[in-house]
């Protein structure tokens, strides 16, 4: 039921696309898109529900030699082994614009400063890009980095380039890393592809190991453009997989009176298992207006719920 009672209402009414989530010493941080001119944007809570409070300021003004300094999307912020941070990032190539690649910056503190790199940290140029980076720690404590190869970036036209004939593939993979969140550890697997109910894409993932021991792998399909735009996930008992779609979504357009939501990533802490995703709304402060909304959710035997609040 889509009423006033089961609306959600953005936790921050500003342009504040794929959100990321870290647990700080002292508070919780959120990490966006780039957008009215920050090329990485934040803001800061007492914990994941909220009041989220945006912080005027860039957290990474210079995101590196390779990229075009400008196109800088889906920042995601975690602490390594020995205490200090790691952003994974994507970023435009300063030398092809088309192309979006995967950085990583580092600090001793989440607010910065922090350092980068003259050169990427992965791409897959000829199969269009990669982008969406998302680090994961398991209950061993080994470290991997999710993302997806930017296939219709190298697609026919149509919905987010990709929806006229041949269709391109669009996987999501998966790399282990050391305990520095950077330096590779063997070569990385495919864990998810789009098919025909996805339209052109999958894209923006982010695993969680739930309190039953599954892995949970949020993902969005659909062009972010669309109200088909959505948070959909899979499960598996391995990391590696194979992951299980779940046939029912976890967002889309209609739920809790959203439009377009997606882009989202969880965390698990004493408030309990908590998502960061974008929605669109009219009334944000910035160019495409996805304002950042916040939403528990909860295991139901082998489907995960989005709760109300």
């Amino acid at each position: 039921m889509d009423d006033v009672e089961t609306k959600k209402e953005p936790a921050l009414k500003h342009d504040f696309p794929d959100p990321a989530i870290l647990e700080g010493p002292d508070q919780w941080y959120a990490f966006a898109t780039a957008s009215g001119g920050k090329r990485v944007q934040y803001a800061t809570a007492p914990d994941p529900t909220g009041p989220w409070t945006y912080v005027d300021e860039d957290l990474l003004p210079s995101p590196g030699s390779w990229t075009n300094g400008v196109d800088i999307w889906a920042p995601d912020v975690r602490m390594v082994d020995d205490g200090t941070y790691v952003m994974y990032y994507t970023g435009a190539l300063q030398n092809n614009t088309a192309v979006h690649c995967l950085g990583v910056a580092t600090s001793a503190n989440i607010t910065g400063p922090w350092a980068t790199s003259d050169d990427y940290w992965h791409c897959d140029e000829t199969m269009g890009g990669s982008i969406d980076s998302s680090g994961f720690v398991d209950a061993d404590g080994s470290r991997y980095v999710v993302y997806k190869i930017d296939g219709n970036n190298l697609g026919n036209g149509g919905s987010c380039d990709n929806t006229v004939e041949p269709i391109q593939s669009t996987p999501l993979m998966l790399q282990k890393v050391e305990g520095d969140g950077i330096t590779k550890v063997g070569d990385p697997v495919q864990i998810l592809d789009r098919t025909d109910v996805d339209g052109p894409l999958v894209e923006a993932p982010n695993i969680v190991l739930s309190d039953a021991g599954r892995y949970i792998l949020f993902y969005s399909s659909h062009c972010y453009t669309s109200t088909g735009y959505n948070v959909l996930y899979a499960t598996a008992d391995t990391i590696t997989g194979p992951y299980t779609r779940s046939t029912q979504p976890f967002l889309e357009t209609g739920m809790f009176n959203l439009t377009s939501p997606g882009g989202g990533t969880s965390t698990t802490s004493e408030y309990g298992t908590t998502m960061l995703f974008h929605g669109n709304c009219p009334t944000a402060v910035g160019g495409s207006n996805r304002c950042l909304f916040v939403s528990s959710f909860t295991e139901v035997g082998s489907n995960v719920l989005a709760n109300r609040r």
